[in-house]
């Protein structure tokens, strides 16, 4: 079976930035020429995530709140008293929502719903430079 894959790096501000994936997605599928299949969106970093969701202001903030809540920031994690990077939080909320994401594709479009956008979200507390791996398998 074909594949197809690239790699992107995506800079972020950290501190829960969220990142719409979706536009970039679309145009490697665009110019893999594969029509159905699937699509895997996977970033290689311990304190970021790949997911869904409706990328709108207000939800992005919610979400932010929703994670604080969760995990706050200011817990006592032994993480941070072994490595002294503070990012003990960052590391459990990028385990909670997972590295990565397969959507299906067919007719060459990858199938989200209406207001489902792939978006990269990175708990970090510092800015980065990430790198997302795209791979396509289909036909």
């Amino acid at each position: 079976m074909p594949t197809y894959h690239k790699t992107l790096t995506v800079d972020t501000a950290g501190k829960c930035d969220m990142i719409d994936m979706t536009s970039r997605v679309k145009g490697i599928l665009a110019e893999s020429g594969l029509k159905n299949g699937t699509c895997t969106v996977y970033c290689t970093g311990s304190t970021c995530s790949i997911m869904t969701t409706e990328y709108e202001s207000g939800l992005l903030d919610d979400f932010g709140d929703a994670m604080e809540r969760l995990v706050p920031q200011t817990g006592d994690y032994r993480h941070d008293k072994r490595w002294g990077e503070k990012n003990g939080h960052s590391h459990i909320r990028a385990s909670i929502v997972g590295p990565g994401l397969t959507v299906p594709f067919v007719d060459g479009r990858l199938v989200l719903g209406t207001w489902q956008q792939i978006t990269l979200v990175d708990f970090d507390v510092r800015a980065r430079s990430r790198t997302v791996e795209i791979m396509l398998v289909g036909e």
